[in-house]
């Protein structure tokens, strides 16, 4: 299989199914910025990163390309990778369990921090982005509503992690009050 299909010469490429959509289509805007957050979930994995959060971190990219490849089949009857609803409660899980070793936000906190810090923030802003183009794929019964669900708690779990990277670390969080 060549990695060029010179398909996307026009603007256009194929989802699942085989349906033609434009480039700027809702479902390659989503699963674009998904693909730039696990890349940006690699960049972390190259540094030192606790080996719970490695695991995590890893397990996160796996989900992430079930999720792009569900966003990309709008035929609901196709039930293969699909985003399911463990997949969510796992992350709740994760998101409760890291959270108790914070302390409870009192503040804003600001992006940063050091590096897996920062990027871990980087990742959960386009996780938003990827959610916001979600939101606009129409007819929306051509969508696993669980891709949402998954999306939003991912973003939730990456800001969790950010600030358990910084703790670890031992970096003070920008606090921040209007």
């Amino acid at each position: 299989m060549k990695i060029y299909t010179k398909i996307g010469d026009s603007g256009s490429t194929y989802l699942q199914e085989g349906a033609s959509v434009r480039k700027s289509d809702p479902r390659i805007r989503t699963y674009g910025a998904l693909d730039e957050a696990n890349s940006i979930l690699g960049i972390v994995l190259t540094g030192e990163v606790d080996p719970t959060m490695r695991d995590t971190l890893e397990s996160l990219q796996k989900d992430i390309f079930v999720l792009g490849a569900d966003i990309s089949n709008p035929n609901m009857s196709n039930k293969s990778l699909r985003v399911a609803s463990h997949m969510t409660e796992r992350l709740e899980g994760l998101i409760d369990r890291a959270d108790k070793k914070l302390e409870p936000l009192t503040n804003f906190i600001l992006p940063g921090g050091g590096a897996t810090g920062s990027y871990l923030h980087h990742a959960r802003t386009v996780v938003r982005r990827a959610e916001t183009h979600m939101a606009d794929i129409r007819p929306a019964n051509s969508l696993n509503s669980e891709c949402l669900r998954y999306v939003n708690r991912l973003s939730d779990l990456l800001f969790v992690l950010a600030r358990v990277a910084n703790q670890n670390e031992g970096i003070s969080e920008i606090l921040w009050m209007p």
